[in-house]
């Protein structure tokens, strides 16, 4: 029998690559997504794919949908800091509300659900690398506790389900994914980078450009999410590359990859930016027997030739998304 799955933010960078998968593994997948940072170009390929139907739609609002559903993956959320500050409390609203929605929905289906919380929820971590029981250092009230708040409160309410109605659920804490779908103006550093060496920009670092990453890419990300899902552990687990370097040593590969001669300039650093962020996968790897294949040089080769490939219009773009229509004042 097939199987039905239903895929909130759909059309987003990570929720698009998830579609790709799970039509390619048999089953049936029905997108959602309301666009405030999801781009309709990320699922064109599948606009007449038999296996995948489309619902606009706002997951704050009342979800139904029709017929049989066996798995939910929720998606659906601003992901980048330039994104959460312009909207912040749809952010908030997204991991509250849409969560309850998704919930309600799993239970009055039996469906599993499967959360995409993040490695923010570590906030600025004092604990490196970080392990999924610790317990992180959040600055609920600074510009960026929208996200992480809600991410966290997005775990306690799954929990709380799982828990008080013995709903199947998963929880997965995503740490820096890369790849093909990226938005190029979304604020983080692999687009900012690779946007600014294909417009002959300087490269911007933000601090001194000692603070550290690790970037996973999202076919790893797409294989960690997909094992875990079907695990039966309900706790949260991190899937992200545990290979860390400091933004600028990136800022050096990224110029020896774009071959191009910028100079790197530096500006302040945002408030509460973390200044470590690198996954223990230790449990991934005990549990799911899942970690990273791609190495770094082959899967920033294989990202810049698709931003290579954008068109004049989309590089020199400055705002790439316009939230006036999902803002009420």
């Amino acid at each position: 029998m097939v199987k039905n799955i239903l895929i909130t933010g759909a059309a987003g960078f990570l929720g698009s690559h998830l579609c790709d998968r799970f039509i390619k593994e048999g089953f049936m997948v029905i997108g959602m997504d309301n666009f405030i940072t999801g781009d309709q170009k990320n699922i064109e390929h599948l606009k007449n794919h038999p296996q995948f139907k489309f619902i606009e739609h706002d997951v704050t609002k009342h979800i139904t949908i029709e017929g049989d559903l066996h798995y939910i993956l929720h998606f659906a959320s601003p992901a980048s800091p330039i994104d959460y500050l312009k909207i912040p409390i749809q952010t908030l609203k997204v991991g509250s509300l849409g969560t309850h929605n998704l919930l309600g929905l799993a239970k009055a289906k039996k469906a599993r659900l499967l959360i995409a919380s993040t490695s923010e929820v570590y906030g600025d971590p004092l604990v490196h690398p970080q392990t999924e029981d610790y317990y992180g250092n959040v600055n609920t009230i600074g510009p960026r506790g929208v996200y992480d708040e809600a991410k966290r409160f997005q775990e306690s309410i799954t929990m709380a389900y799982h828990r008080f109605h013995g709903l199947e659920t998963r929880i997965v804490r995503i740490f820096n994914t890369y790849g093909p779908r990226m938005r190029l103006n979304d604020g983080r550093v692999i687009p900012a980078f690779m946007g600014q060496a294909l417009r002959g920009e300087d490269l911007t670092i933000f601090g001194d450009g000692s603070q550290t990453r690790s970037f996973c890419y999202v076919d790893d990300q797409v294989e960690g999410i997909f094992r875990l899902l079907f695990s039966d552990y309900a706790y949260p687990v991190n899937i992200g590359n545990p290979h860390e370097i400091s933004i600028s040593d990136f800022a050096e590969e990224i110029i020896k990859l774009t071959n191009t001669t910028q100079k790197v300039i530096y500006k302040d650093l945002p408030v509460d930016d973390p200044m470590q962020r690198q996954p223990d996968i230790s449990l991934a790897k005990k549990l799911l027997g899942w970690e990273p294949k791609v190495d770094r040089k082959e899967g920033m080769a294989i990202t810049y030739e698709y931003f290579k490939n954008l068109s004049e219009e989309e590089l020199f773009k400055s705002e790439h998304k316009d939230f006036t229509k999902h803002i009420r004042k």
